[in-house]
């Protein structure tokens, strides 16, 4: 049998603070080379409508099996759909029997903020307080809590082009998380004196310029997926000592780092280390409290198949979800 879990049902198996943890095991897992991760491939639809994509993945520890499909369509933004659907589908490792259909939505907007905070811990200054969130949904509002779980955070301030969608946001993640959001006029207003930065956006160009930045800040990078996108100039990914999730996926997926490296700016060496090697203590992270930080996060299939492994097998415990009958079991 086959367990169906629903966004809802993910959203209460998954709490932030244990994602954060599953997250760190993941990425160390990966880190000692217990892990297959290819990279994603993607069909593009006809007058770019949209894009298919396909994250295959193992995992050695939690031992997991499978792969993510999504659909990015950016037309969705506005609507009443998220610009990314899609499922997580686990299968048996001893069998590969089909064990569970999640939903991939929820599993991404929470496992890509735990990932962020993993990183966050690793590289920003332990008296981090202020934060700036650029952008407005999905992982904007992920990010907040994420943040909080790793850091002291006291003080948000967060922008995004539509100024109802940024007023509303400061209005019901203040109510959520009882400290003081304020929506600002400008990404500079947002980041300026801030310790962190979580840039969330669906943009094409540079929405954070280097000139904004300034010393001790930590930058998280995560809205840009693809090679021809990005949220970062590239004076900004010139200023920082740059940390990614995984190398191979950064080389040929990072519109942020690729788009720098092209002007010249940078090479390959600008990628201090993959957050897996912080973690096994292989490389050093912040040396100093000036220095300036950037993890670029492109998402990884061994994340979202942590994040639903432990959804699934909690989901069998508790008795949450629906079963359907799949497989190739012969009678």
């Amino acid at each position: 049998m086959t367990l169906v879990l629903s966004p809802s049902e993910v959203r209460q198996l998954l709490p932030m603070d244990v994602c954060v943890d599953l997250m760190e095991q993941a990425l160390a897992t990966l880190g000692r080379g217990n892990a297959i991760n290819p990279l994603r491939r993607g069909m593009l639809l006809p007058e770019n409508q949209g894009i298919l994509g396909m994250m295959p993945g193992y995992l050695g520890a939690p031992q997991a099996l499978g792969l993510k499909v999504v659909t990015v369509f950016p037309g969705n933004h506005g609507t009443e759909f998220d610009s990314h659907q899609g499922i997580v589908l686990l299968f048996d490792t001893r069998n590969g029997v089909p064990a569970a259909i999640l939903d991939a939505s929820e599993v991404t907007a929470i496992r890509t903020a735990a990932a962020t905070a993993v990183a966050t811990r690793l590289l920003s200054r332990e008296d981090a307080r202020v934060l700036a969130i650029i952008g407005s949904g999905v992982q904007a509002r992920s990010h907040v809590a994420a943040m909080r779980v790793v850091r002291g955070i006291e003080h948000v301030r967060v922008y995004s082009p539509t100024r109802v969608n940024r007023e509303r946001f400061a209005v019901t993640e203040s109510e959520r998380h009882g400290i003081p959001i304020d929506s600002v006029l400008s990404v500079e207003e947002a980041v300026a004196g801030a310790d962190i930065v979580c840039t969330t956006t669906s943009a094409k160009e540079p929405v954070l310029r280097g000139a904004s930045l300034e010393p001790g800040m930590h930058i998280n990078a995560v809205g840009s997926s693809t090679r021809t996108t990005r949220e970062l100039d590239t004076e900004a990914v010139a200023r920082c000592r740059l940390f990614v999730d995984r190398r191979e996926s950064t080389l040929n997926e990072a519109g942020d780092f690729l788009f720098a490296k092209a002007d010249g700016a940078i090479g390959d060496d600008h990628i201090q280390a993959e957050i897996g090697e912080l973690l096994l203590g292989t490389a050093a992270g912040r040396q100093s409290d000036r220095e300036i930080t950037l993890f670029k996060s492109l998402g990884l299939a061994i994340e979202d198949l942590a994040a639903a492994a432990y959804a699934y097998q909690r989901a069998r415990v508790a008795g949450i979800g629906t079963t359907v009958d799949l497989g190739g079991k012969r009678e």
